[in-house]
């Protein structure tokens, strides 16, 4: 099992590496690059950027393990023909409305490099905040499987926890690994990691990466 609050992670100590996956949200350059769409809103994409180290160690540790990695991709077609009269409203009141910003066909619309994605690797495109919204993500998870999710990615507060919030209304057993999440908002960084605790852990369970690397190390035998 994984020590975590409010409770320890799985809740009935069954972690298996065939029905987990970790998911890693976002992590594409316009989320953290310095010309992205985060740093167009006047946010420091640099809490984002640091924790690409601990995100790729439980990438490795995941991988030795036989856990599934599953990243996702916010963005819109280039045709622009998925996006509502609203979304384009707003992208033109936030100054993006002659670029490539967010859209397929930019090249921010990418995973960043420092980010390792292998052809196993599992990618999941949206135009939402949550990962289930108007795509495949859900028939992916059941198709293979998989029955418990592990959170990493950007940001905590929107596409993490959308994500979250919805994975478990459909019952997907779910540990938010707090080092491995950020945002550009360090306040709503901590409210939305406090969120899963309440309720005696109403979004399931959190932890941090140290934990999760020595969980593995042992069901592994990596460890020393």
């Amino acid at each position: 099992m994984i020590k975590a609050t409010p409770f320890d992670y799985p809740y009935d100590g069954k972690l298996d590496p065939s029905s987990t996956a970790l998911i890693v949200i976002d992590l594409q350059e316009d989320f953290l690059s310095e010309t992205g769409y985060f740093a167009r809103q006047g946010y420091d994409p640099s809490p984002l950027r640091a924790i690409l180290p601990t995100v790729n160690r439980l990438i490795q540790a995941c991988r030795t393990a036989g856990i599934r990695i599953i990243h996702t991709r916010q963005g819109y077609r280039g045709d622009m023909a998925d996006m509502t009269p609203y979304e384009k409203w707003r992208r033109k009141r936030t100054g993006l409305e002659m670029t490539d910003v967010l859209l397929r066909s930019g090249q921010g619309f990418q995973i960043v490099s420092e980010i390792e994605v292998r052809n196993e690797d599992i990618i999941v495109d949206k135009t939402c905040n949550s990962a289930f919204t108007y795509t495949d993500f859900e028939h992916v998870l059941r198709a293979q499987r998989i029955t418990h999710l592990l959170f990493s990615g950007c940001t905590t507060d929107v596409c993490v926890h959308t994500t979250l919030r919805e994975a478990c209304d459909r019952n997907f057993q779910c540990l938010t690994i707090s080092d491995a999440c950020a945002s550009g908002d360090q306040y709503a960084h901590e409210a939305a990691l406090h969120m899963v605790t309440v309720e005696n852990g109403i979004f399931g369970a959190l932890t941090d990466s140290a934990a999760v690397l020595e969980a593995l190390e042992k069901m592994t035998g990596t460890g020393e």
